[in-house]
């Protein structure tokens, strides 16, 4: 009697997946059956509820059988070179991970491998599946690094764990955004070469057009408060200046097009090196380069360094802001007024400087007066050749600053003027480092990334 020839099963790793799938939904199925037993069948808020509770056994399972089944052989990998040197290294024991993630929690076996020679201890695993050491993994990280770069860190854990299920202290949330921002540095924030020169091709209408480039410069204020020592009260608050740069391309067609965003509580010299470095990435022979600013020393002097061939222009609103308190001053509240400061105003604009300077030293003022003279008159003698705003908006060029501004309000004032909240100066520099990062689509996350397993 013959035998019929045995068939071999090909083993799919599909399959098994499929298979432990399956089982997980099954157990997660099992657990509605009370649901099934109730006298009155739950709402639909009720079993929306029921699966936003259960979703993470689900999900977290699924996921589970799909990384056992992805990275078996190095879960139970038993040698490995060593990075360093190359030698072939044997498993010295293995180490259980537990990894928090959107979907659900994750166990993983990692071998661990040490070479004696290079004194370098590793883990295979950790390195194919880009695992962080910490115990939330990347994905939870970039949703509680958006909320607290928003909000307080408090609030900012109890939204992450509201809306995803995962639950996350405040403390993570500090700690979380401080060693990401770490890496979000100048260098990482700002695009590269490659991807500025993308962005300023696409604003040209023809290979031959030079796009405007803005550079706006400007310093907003944030409480601070020095580190208090053990046993102490707090330090003593203090207002500091954080200074805070854009640039953006503004073509004719009126749109913003941001390049970049970069905040800071320093000093003048530390912004000027790190708009230096900006400067070094921007292909100035490509744009018609304009430098915006109010009338502060500082701004002038780090602009005009960093961008020797750019057009000055003083920031036309913060002009006219000194010319209404010469009026206010002078006039008082009145019709007289208002006709001093259009006239004013429409002589500035034609870069009739000299007879503005002309008719204000004829003002026949009192004490109070003159003193809001004198400095008008001093404002624009200093700022003379920054002042033609004709000239600028027929060239295309901005005559405001209000990019600028509105950046500050988003990356300085919305996070840092807060009810009761004083910054220690570190602290606030990583959240607004964090904001820029958020402020723009430059791909710095993408680089922070590369980055990030440091941690």
């Amino acid at each position: 009697m013959g035998c019929a020839a045995a068939r071999v099963l090909e083993f799919d790793p599909l399959e098994e997946v499929r298979r432990m799938a399956h089982e997980q939904l099954d157990q997660w199925l099992e657990q509605m059956r009370p649901l099934f037993e109730q006298e009155k069948p739950p709402t639909l808020l009720e079993l929306s509820q029921h699966f936003t509770r259960t979703r993470p056994q689900l999900l977290g399972g699924v996921l589970q059988s799909l990384a056992d089944a992805l990275y078996a052989h190095l879960q139970d990998q038993r040698q490995a070179p060593c990075p360093c040197c190359g030698k072939t290294i044997r498993r010295k024991r293995r180490d259980p991970k537990r990894c928090n993630t959107l979907q659900g929690p994750v166990d993983l076996e990692r071998g661990y491998f040490y070479c004696t020679d290079c004194r370098v201890g590793f883990h295979p695993l950790d390195q194919a599946m880009e695992l962080s050491r910490a115990f939330h993994q990347y994905d939870v990280e970039e949703k509680v690094l958006k909320l607290a770069t928003e909000m307080p860190y408090e609030r900012a854990a109890e939204l992450v764990s509201d809306l995803t299920g995962v639950p996350v202290s405040n403390r993570h949330a500090h700690q979380r955004v401080e060693q990401v921002v770490q890496l979000a540095d100048l260098e990482t924030v700002i695009p590269d070469r490659q991807e500025i020169r993308r962005r300023i091709a696409q604003a040209k209408k023809d290979p031959d057009d030079r796009p405007v480039l803005v550079v706006a410069l400007d310093g907003a204020h944030a409480p601070t408060r020095s580190r208090a020592k053990r046993n102490t009260k707090r330090g003593p608050g203090k207002w500091r200046e954080v200074k805070g740069v854009r640039l953006y391309l503004a073509p004719e067609d009126g749109r913003i097009v941001p390049l970049a965003s970069w905040h800071q509580i320093q000093d003048a010299e530390a912004m000027k090196q790190d708009l230096q470095q900006i400067a070094a990435r921007i292909p100035q022979d490509q744009v018609r380069i304009a430098l915006l600013g109010d009338g502060a020393a500082w701004v002038w002097n780090t602009l005009e360094t960093c961008f020797p061939e750019g057009r000055p222009v003083l920031d036309y609103y913060h002009c006219a802001e000194h010319v209404h308190k010469v009026a206010d001053a002078h006039y008082g509240n009145c019709a007289r007024a208002i006709e001093w400061v259009e006239a004013t105003l429409a002589r500035l604009a034609a870069n009739q400087v000299d007879a503005v300077i002309w008719g204000l030293q004829r003002l026949q003022a009192d004490a109070f007066a003159r003193a809001e003279i004198d400095k008008l008159i001093t404002y624009l003698q200093n700022h003379r050749q920054r002042i033609d705003y004709d000239a600028c908006k027929a060239e295309g060029l901005p005559i405001g600053s209000g990019a600028i501004e509105s950046a500050n309000k988003f990356i300085s004032h919305a996070r840092l003027k807060r009810s009761g909240a004083w910054w220690q100066t570190a602290t606030a520099c990583c959240a607004c480092a964090a904001r820029c990062t958020t402020a723009l689509s430059t791909g710095c996350s993408r680089n922070i990334g590369r980055r990030r397993s440091e941690f």
